[in-house]
This record gives structure tokens, C-alpha cells and sequence, in this order.
């Protein structure tokens, strides 16, 4: 038994906006629990909040939980399917996306990244914000409708992908990514991620970086200035390789396709 959202059909049957109702679906593995609903539903509520009250006092109200709309989010991003195959009793393929664009353009999901990123900092009896983090890069297989700008060829390996260059802190937690050809050197995305990690972290005092990494932290960034050095060994991140870490979410062994303009087909 769960409390499900009545959808508009049934509501001009008479049943209530929000009933307790029988249904087949049973939780899946991706769903929130109740305290990681309890830790991210105030976000997700203000954004709502914000949406609505920029918009004009007409039109139908939001007809979906946010639970169940993160949930549809997730359990596509852990099993890797497309969206057309999102399974029925979630709520429709082309809301979830929709709310899936939105959040992505509004900077929803760096919001609960940050979110629970401090929490575990905090459990971890470290302060919330990092002061140190380590750089790296991998490169990463593309979809067949990646546009060709959005990739190169690796001069090293001789393959058309992208290489995400990412910064973590030194308990494994990301603070910041970026993505870019494969054609583009560490140095230089080392320089932009170090550059985006000193201004949107201003409590960042040091990082580390391999050899390859070694002119973005050696160049006038603000982040060099803050004591980054390259390390004459190699790091350990968690973008693979040298580190040896594993993907939980199917997703994430290939780069995610270029988003469609509309809702999917």
C-alpha cells in the first residue's frame, strides 16, 4: 500500500487529489528511503516554491510528487535505460524529463551534490567545505549522437571521445567536473577546473596532480596560488584507471548523449 498522487481522470470521479490506493508497483532498488527524502525534499520544495511563484496565477497546479519524480530520475540513471522504456507506474516519461531538464538547467542537482556533500564531510568530523583536492582525468567512451564538437580524437590512443577532468576531495567526494574533447590536453582543462573549483570553493588551499596535470598547477590560477603543486606519482582518483574504483550506475561507463531539444519520443 502506498500514498500515491491521484491522477486527473480519477479526481473528477470524486476521489481525493491525494489517497491511499492499492497498487502493483513495489519499491525499487533506486527509490529514497524516507530520511534521504527527508534530506533533499527541502530543496526540491523551494525550487517548486520559486517556479511557481514566477509564474502566472492560471493554469493546472503540479500534479506529481517530487518523490516520484526523483525516483523516475534515478532509476533511469541506475539501470542506464532510455527514457521511453521508464516503467508505467512512474509518472509519465515526458514530465520526469521535463522536471529532469529544469533541474539540470537550474543547477538543482549541484545544489543536493553540495548538500550532501557537506553532511558527509560533516559525519566524517571534517569541516563542511574541502580545504585540499585532488585532480584527474580519464576518458570516456561517447554515444553514437554526441556532436562531433563535442568530442576529439586522443592523439595517445587514436579514438574520437571525451575526457571528463575532475577534482575531488581527499575522502573521495567531487566538488567539481568538467568535460571536454579528448583532444584537449590536462594541462589546459586542468587550468578551467582549477579555475571553476578556487571560485566557487574559496576555502581550497592545495592540489594535488600528476605529471600531466603539472602546467595547470604551476599556471597563474587562482587555485595555483593557493600552493597547488603537481606530484611526482601518479594520484589516485576516482575517474578509474590508476585508482581502480567501480561505477555503481550503468550510465556511467559511457558519456551521456547530448540532451534532445524537446521531451523524448
Amino acid at each position: 500500500m502506498f500514498v500515491r498522487q491521484v491522477s486527473r481522470p480519477l479526481r473528477s470521479m470524486g476521489i481525493p487529489q491525494c489517497a491511499v490506493i492499492m497498487t502493483d508497483r513495489r519499491p525499487d532498488p533506486s527509490d529514497l528511503s524516507d530520511a534521504r527524502r527527508a534530506l533533499v525534499e527541502p530543496t526540491l520544495t523551494a525550487w517548486r516554491r520559486e517556479r511557481t511563484a514566477r509564474t502566472l496565477p492560471f493554469g493546472h497546479p503540479p500534479e506529481h510528487d517530487l518523490r516520484d519524480l526523483l525516483d523516475a530520475i534515478l532509476y533511469v540513471d541506475r539501470t542506464g535505460i532510455p527514457w521511453r522504456y521508464l516503467p508505467h507506474d512512474y509518472p509519465p516519461r515526458e514530465t520526469t524529463y521535463a522536471y529532469f531538464a529544469k533541474w539540470q538547467k537550474d543547477g538543482v542537482f549541484e545544489q543536493l551534490n553540495g548538500l550532501l556533500r557537506r553532511l558527509a564531510r560533516t559525519s566524517e568530523r571534517r569541516n563542511p567545505e574541502p580545504a585540499a583536492c585532488i585532480i584527474d582525468s580519464q576518458n570516456v567512451k561517447t554515444s553514437t549522437n554526441v556532436p562531433t564538437a563535442g568530442q576529439g580524437v586522443d592523439v595517445g590512443k587514436k579514438i574520437a571521445d571525451r575526457k571528463p577532468s575532475i577534482a575531488t576531495d581527499t575522502i573521495g567526494l567531487l566538488p567539481a567536473v568538467l568535460v571536454t574533447a579528448a583532444s584537449i590536453q590536462d594541462g589546459t582543462a586542468g587550468r578551467q577546473l582549477l579555475t571553476q573549483v578556487a571560485a566557487e570553493y574559496p576555502t581550497l588551499r592545495k592540489a594535488w596532480a600528476d605529471m600531466g596535470h603539472k602546467n595547470a598547477a604551476t599556471a597563474p590560477t587562482p587555485m595555483a596560488r593557493r600552493s597547488a603543486r603537481p606530484s611526482p606519482k601518479r594520484c589516485r582518483s576516482a575517474t578509474g584507471g590508476s585508482c581502480g574504483a567501480t561505477c555503481a550506475a550503468r550510465s556511467w561507463q559511457r558519456s551521456a548523449p547530448t540532451p534532445p531539444a524537446g521531451p523524448p519520443p
